[in-house]
């Protein structure tokens, strides 16, 4: 697992062997279930979580008992609830497994001294954090600007993989559309295409 760790780091990049090994001596594997949690809404999450294998989604459910997906996370990403580890309080959110998934696991505390302790691996760190603000900030304006079809073609074209991985009913709760919607205008762009 931390061999796949070690290459999407070395493509991001250039560490020594030292400092490979700084962070594997801090790494945490964990193997997920399909349908099994690895954060639970009301618990604090404590880890920043990288994905060697499989896929996860991150959601809330509400008052209605609907699920509401915020994300996804697939292999060479992150996931984590960043509110809840950086303020310390319950997270309002869930996240578990789509598929069986296995990931690697860094405590906040050796994840903060890893990026104090190497420079480059902060760097990094940073330069990912920046790139998911801008994702971020391409959905709101997706999920408040598009209609459903516009919706729908910029999940395909963003995340073609995913589009196929992920059931149907997931992809529409991900884009804020009812499942009879997402069928509808999947059955449009199809005649179209």
């Amino acid at each position: 697992m931390f061999e796949l760790f070690k290459e999407y780091i070395s493509q991001k990049t250039t560490l020594t062997d030292a400092d490979y090994a700084k962070i594997k001596a801090v790494c945490i594997y964990k193997k997920l279930r399909k349908r099994q949690y690895l954060l639970q809404e009301g618990d604090v999450w404590k880890y920043n979580a990288f994905i060697t294998k499989g896929l996860l989604r991150f959601y809330s459910v509400d008052e209605n008992g609907r699920e509401n997906i915020v994300s996804f996370a697939k292999e060479n990403w992150w996931t984590g609830d960043r509110a809840s580890l950086l303020t310390g309080e319950p997270s309002k959110n869930n996240i578990d497994a789509i598929e069986d998934t296995e990931l690697i696991l860094i405590t906040k505390a050796n994840f903060d001294r890893l990026c104090l302790d190497i420079p480059a691996f902060n760097d990094m760190v940073n330069a990912i954090i920046n790139k998911s603000f801008i994702t971020s900030q391409n959905r709101i304006h997706a999920a408040i600007s598009f209609t459903a079809e516009q919706k729908y073609l910029d999940f395909v074209q963003k995340y073609p993989d995913l589009s196929l991985r992920v059931p149907q009913a997931m992809i529409a709760s991900y884009l804020g559309i009812t499942p009879e919607t997402l069928s509808r205008v999947r059955k449009e762009t199809v005649k179209r295409h």
